[in-house]
């Protein structure tokens, strides 16, 4: 049903946009123009943008539905790419759409955003009946989720949604996923002349070292993991280091593992630093709780129906990653991710099959529809 050389060409026109975390000015303002002409009846830009520094907010936008006494649902994709991504140039061969190998494809997130684009032209070309929509295209995904964070909660009033932003063929979705914290370190040491007097130094770095032998290190169980990602400290060879910071996250798809987790590692570092003659100052920053649909959620129960109209195979699985859908459902509009192809994301190798990109357009347009069956 859906235009394939239209979904083709406007996702080469996405990717070729650049877009990098707090500049996603230049998208936002293509995507406002075209769900003008696409017929939203309101379009919303909050201020998440100046929150966080960057030059473009959350675009919210509003359709009205042609069948009333339906659910309202919210289809939701980011703006925003990890680098590099400016000069992108796609091409497809063999079937499988590429960049040129020296920047990421983009296929994360603009495969959902294209996706979105489709569906909403198909129901007006095709005259599809359809309930209330709401589509969400945010900022700053990458990086903290930042955000979906920030956006005006006023604006939102969905339903149900989907977040169209993982792996996995169309058909895929994820009902669970991790609660994330970052904990940063501060160990602080005693400065000396290394090489003059050191037995009067303490030195942080030492201990830093310290603290990371005595730390859990990568998976914890199989819905809990934590990583040391960055450690910075000192300022010479020649003087006892006086400051070491160093960043942890931890993350789990169970809140009182996380919070429990978070506390052990808090507690190792404190301890650690002190049997080290340091003491350690320990912040932890809460990025997002986790999240986790019920089988019979209304997210599910039509991804189910509009998967089995074409032929799909549902695959739910538990995520290890987070999303703007963690924040969504925090809002109490129950969310599931879904599948829309891309592999090897974050990567110069990110690639997407072409089949992929346009199921994953069916995929959104039949879920529309069948929410709007009576």
């Amino acid at each position: 049903m859906i235009n394939k050389k239209r979904v083709l060409d406007e996702f080469f026109e996405l990717v070729s946009i650049r877009c990098s975390t707090l500049d996603e000015r230049e998208m936002g303002d293509l995507l406002t123009a075209r769900l003008r002409q696409l017929g939203a009846a309101e379009i919303h830009e909050d201020d998440a943008g100046k929150i966080l520094g960057g030059n473009c907010g959350n675009i919210i936008a509003n359709f009205k539905g042609t069948v009333p006494n339906t659910p309202t649902v919210m289809l939701t994709a980011h703006m925003d790419c990890v680098e590099p991504c400016a000069g992108i140039r796609p091409h497809l061969e063999g079937g499988v759409i590429r960049s040129d190998g020296t920047t990421i494809l983009g296929a994360d997130d603009k495969a959902g955003v294209a996706a979105i684009l489709e569906t909403l032209r198909q129901l007006r070309e095709q005259n599809i009946p359809h309930g209330d929509l709401q589509i969400v295209f945010t900022v700053a995904e990458e990086g903290g989720v930042n955000g979906s964070q920030n956006i005006d909660r006023a604006l939102l009033r969905a339903d149900f949604g989907y977040t169209l932003d993982t792996h996995g063929h169309p058909g895929m979705a994820a009902f669970k996923a991790p609660g994330k914290n970052q904990i940063e370190v501060v160990v602080h040491g005693k400065a000396s002349h290394a090489g003059v007097d050191p037995e009067a130094g303490r030195s942080a770095i030492h201990a830093a070292g310290k603290i990371l032998a005595a730390m859990p290190q990568g998976r914890i169980d199989a819905e809990t993991t934590c990583n040391a990602g960055r450690i910075a400290g000192g300022t010479a060879t020649n003087v006892v280091a006086e400051l070491c910071t160093i960043n942890f996250e931890s993350r789990s798809r169970d809140k009182a593992k996380l919070d429990a987790l978070t506390a052990r590692m808090t507690d190792i570092a404190a301890c650690t630093a002190k049997s080290a003659g340091c003491t350690a100052a320990v912040t932890v920053k809460k990025d997002y709780d986790p999240y986790e649909l019920p089988k019979d959620a209304l997210a599910i129960k039509y991804l189910r129906r509009a998967a089995d109209a074409l032929g799909f195979p549902v695959v739910l699985e538990e995520e290890g990653g987070g999303s703007d859908a963690n924040f969504f459902n925090a809002y109490g509009i129950p969310t599931a991710v879904l599948g829309v192809g891309m592999t090897d994301c974050h990567t110069k190798e990110e690639s997407i099959l072409e089949e992929d990109l346009y199921n994953a357009a069916e995929l959104a347009l039949e879920i529309v529809r069948q929410a709007a069956l009576v």
